[in-house]
């Protein structure tokens, strides 16, 4: 009777959602949520995401009418992606990305944070994120980095609160922070793509950005993205960005990838963001349009993985969801 009584006290704490929500030992904050928005200077009207359902990417215009309805929906956090209509291999134009930071901060001022991707391969003909050599078989690390560093600096003197660097070139961090000092941005902090893999779940993104890599000679980005296959590269490539002077560090995609997100997170006292994809979260979508989940409760799930494994901060698709579904979800 005694074993018995015992083996049942774990059950007493799953009785009912009150005491499930005494028993807690993870809790999501909306308020650590950051929505992705997409804008590009080509559009007229909004365009849909081919796999990312309430996911548009907006105009000049209209991106600041998404911008309040998210407002209005509790999220001020937001990670925008910019995307130019003139392609080049170099010699990158960023009227275009400064006008809209300066656009929406001017309008919004003190109501929301705004982080800014800067990675070329919105910029580049070949979709690469960086520029490549003569022969077009690899990307030439020093002189990305040195456009990369101008990018920062101009998305800074427009108004940016963070600059997001996601195209895992090295020494990238170190040389925008001094960029970035020189000028006094020091108030202007860097979310470093820190660990971002080479993944297949990148597809409805690259849609959304044009970005896909399409040279002949150098067809994916395997060459500087890291391996699945290598835990150790990734948390080297998390501390030295934490070293360079990264404020916050990302790992990317996030959802496969909580072991990488718990390592980093025992080796470093720096904040963590965890970028739940374009595809992970398409995969949950699609799954509650075949009636196979339910939608809210299965990326309420995702998050609080990410949550156990260490994350600080989620980025996700569905952010300007996440103050009402915590809200209202029963445990």
């Amino acid at each position: 009777m005694e074993n018995k009584q015992h083996f049942l006290n774990q059950r007493r704490l799953r009785a009912s959602s009150h005491i499930r929500e005494l028993a807690v030992t993870v809790l999501l904050n909306y308020k650590q949520f950051i929505q992705p928005i997409f804008v590009e200077e080509a559009l007229e009207l909004p365009r849909n995401i081919k796999g990312l359902p309430h996911i548009q990417v907006d105009t000049l215009n209209t991106i600041l009418e998404t911008i309040q309805q998210d407002i209005n929906c509790g999220i001020t956090k937001f990670l925008l992606f910019p995307i130019p209509s003139e392609k080049k291999t170099k010699d990158f134009n960023y009227d275009f990305a400064s006008l809209v930071v300066s656009t929406i901060k001017n309008t919004f001022k003190e109501k929301i944070w705004l982080a800014v991707d800067i990675c070329l391969c919105s910029y580049t003909t070949h979709g690469h994120c960086g520029i490549l050599n003569e022969a077009s078989t690899m990307v030439e690390n020093h002189q990305s980095v040195q456009e990369l560093a101008k990018y920062a600096h101009r998305l800074a003197g427009a108004g940016a609160d963070c600059i997001a660097p996601s195209d895992m070139m090295d020494g990238r961090i170190a040389a925008i922070r001094i960029l970035l000092n020189q000028h006094h941005f020091e108030q202007v902090s860097i979310m470093s793509y820190s660990a971002k893999f080479s993944s297949q779940f990148y597809g409805p993104f690259r849609d959304a950005c044009n970005s896909t890599p399409n040279s002949a000679a150098l067809k994916d980005r395997k060459t500087y993205q890291i391996s699945p296959f290598n835990q150790t590269d990734a948390i080297a490539s998390a501390l030295r960005d934490k070293a360079e002077g990264a404020d916050i560090i990302m790992v990317k995609p996030a959802a496969l990838y909580t072991d990488i997100i718990s390592a980093i997170k025992a080796k470093s006292d720096a904040v963590l963001a965890a970028y739940h994809v374009s595809g992970e979260y398409a995969s949950i979508e699609l799954m509650h349009e075949q009636q196979l989940l339910e939608r809210t409760s299965a990326h309420i799930e995702v998050w609080a993985a990410l949550k156990r494994s260490g994350a600080d901060i989620i980025i996700s698709y569905a952010a300007r969801n996440a103050k009402a579904w915590i809200e209202n979800h029963l445990l």
